[in-house]
């Protein structure tokens, strides 16, 4: 059976923010430039003066330097903070992003129009490597002395791609003012695909794994020094994130011994937790391939042949990696692994160690998060090829009765696939269904519930499950809808705000939330329709997901 698609390309997953766009300035603010207009806001930081610019009930302060340009020879190392600042910046526009690795959606014609639909509106900044800048967003009205909670938002993007002037978080503040307890919103850039996350043996050595997390934990440690002067409190951080940005949150949460550092009081995190990934060495052919497209093959050291090779070399290569929305869809070339400093053991493991900090958290995943990355496979359409595909691209080692187990547990019977509860519609080819519910169980489901069950009962622990669009033909409740629950100031934006204000999501004129109970576990479910919030139970494919989690444990991600 054949299946044709056409192809989306996209600039970024997570374009659901309602974008607002903008011009941008080199990343690098490292001239000073020309005064703004008198009633721009402006902040002192060490010598600097910084003009932003106002947005209704909003002051943003855009595309700051919190480090080095990590370019020349500090490409593929750890990053540098940033010089003390000094002079005049113009902060009204956001810096680069860092560098994009290309993808394609592969969309059947049928739901093309829907999908297209559905993703668009997201703006992202030209890219490149001098990108390590982040924004400030506050209330107009803020001084100095505030002290106002701060939320910290990392994007998601498969670790890709993604930039954060696709988010804007002037819905968020006016949100949070127009509830009477106002924020600040921070976002950052942090070193995608294989400038953030290259694996390797040679890396591991050289301690410089993970270099994406390590910029996302420096700029934690500039909020630390420099938000008072916005008028936040850095004793009062909560991390937020999505996707790849919600794993960055549960691996800062488990980094360090569970250690926060002072760094964060708070974790918010939406489809992502905890995953089984392996030794940094999982990346060697990827790297190996870099190296020979590079010309460095035959290089003493290798990585510092690559730091020396053109850009324009390395993010061809990059592009020829394979990419979230291929046929290896949620097996990623370019993410976090253990490397022995920031992930000193696989997560989960370290989630059953108690390396894990003590703050309360939040978790949670939208209804149907594997449809989305199923769409590249419709042409696998038997029993005996998803077992094969599970097989090649996930548990290479898994046995072929455990792999049968999977099969039986997730059926073929559409009814049972995802998006779930849409009987047989959706059923765009005879195992989609199957695979979108088995992919999205997985990687999302499965570990947000390990991480529940193993620490609900040591920490305050909140969980949601969004079921909002799942009329969108084809791919329903999908990985992301909640982004435009969140960024779009409904129920789930006061939800947040409460959270960062005070530890817990619940507040007046709110369905009331119940804390995650291992005993009774329910979720926040976020709903469609004229009842748009209700409690339910997590209980459902209960026996699919402790068999999933079972074999990522014993057969962690390379």
């Amino acid at each position: 059976m054949h299946f044709s698609y056409i192809p989306l390309a996209l600039a970024e997953l997570a374009a659901l923010s309602r974008a607002v766009p903008t011009s941008t300035v080199p990343a690098s603010l490292s001239a000073p430039s020309a005064a703004a207009p008198p009633t721009a806001p402006t902040v002192r930081l060490d010598a600097g003066i910084f003009v932003g610019a106002s947005e209704g009930p909003a002051n943003k302060f855009l595309g700051i330097p919190f480090a080095q340009p990590p370019v020349g020879d500090l490409r593929f190392r750890l990053p540098v903070p940033a010089a003390p600042y000094a002079g005049t910046y113009n902060a009204s526009a956001f810096g680069l992003a860092c560098a994009q690795q290309n993808d394609t959606l592969r969309v059947p014609p049928a739901i093309v129009s829907n999908v297209t639909q559905f993703l668009g509106g997201g703006v992202i900044a030209p890219s490149g490597e001098d990108c390590l800048t982040l924004n400030v967003y506050t209330p107009a009205n803020v001084t100095r002395g505030a002290k106002l909670p701060v939320v910290v938002w990392i994007f998601g993007g498969g670790f890709e791609f993604g930039g954060t002037s696709s988010y804007d978080g002037t819905a968020v503040v006016a949100t949070s003012v127009k509830m009477g307890t106002p924020v600040i919103f921070v976002s950052m850039n942090y070193r995608l695909s294989l400038f953030g996350f290259l694996a390797s043996k040679e890396v591991k050595e050289a301690g410089v794994g993970n270099l994406g997390l390590q910029d996302q934990r420096l700029a934690l440690h500039w909020v630390q020094e420099y938000i008072s002067a916005f008028g936040g409190d850095p004793a009062k951080v909560t991390l937020w994130g999505e996707s790849a940005g919600a794993l960055s949150v549960a691996l800062h949460m488990t980094t360090n011994g569970g250690d926060a550092e002072g760094l964060f009081r708070g974790a918010f995190m939406q489809s992502g937790a905890p995953l089984a990934v392996g030794d940094i060495s999982g990346g060697q052919a990827d790297y190996d391939r870099i190296v020979a497209d590079a010309g460095c093959a035959a290089a003493r050291d290798t990585l510092q042949c690559l730091r020396e090779a053109p850009f324009e070399t390395l993010l061809q290569a990059a592009n020829g990696s394979p990419a979230l929305f291929g046929p290896s869809a949620l097996n990623l070339s370019w993410q976090p692994r253990v490397d022995g400093v920031f992930v000193t053991d696989v997560p989960q493991t370290l989630v059953k160690q108690g390396s894990v900090a003590d703050v309360p958290f939040v978790n949670g995943n939208c209804d149907d998060e594997g449809t989305l990355f199923s769409l590249a496979t419709l042409n696998i359409t038997t029993d005996a090829e998803v077992k094969a595909y599970l097989q090649s691209n996930y548990l290479p080692e898994a046995s072929s009765s455990q792999l049968d187990k999977i099969l039986e547990l997730y059926p073929q019977d559409p009814a049972q696939g995802s998006p779930f509860g849409t009987g047989t519609n959706n059923t765009l080819s005879p195992q989609f269904k199957r695979l979108a519910a088995i992919q999205g169980d997985l990687v999302f489901q499965s570990s947000r519930r390990f991480f529940l069950q193993e620490r609900a009962h040591k920490q305050p622990a909140f969980a949601y499950i969004h079921k909002r669009f799942k009329a969108t033909p084809g791919i329903g409740s999908a990985h992301i809808t909640d982004i435009i629950s969140v960024f779009g100031g409904t129920d789930m934006t006061e939800y947040l705000v409460n959270f960062v204000v005070g530890l817990n999501p619940n507040g007046p004129g709110l369905l009331g939330w119940p804390a995650y109970s291992t005993a009774a576990p329910r979720l926040m479910t976020f709903l469609d329709g004229p009842v748009p919030l209700n409690i339910t139970a997590d209980d459902f494919r209960v026996e699919g997901m402790q068999l999933l989690t079972e074999l990522q444990q014993a057969h962690p991600l390379e």
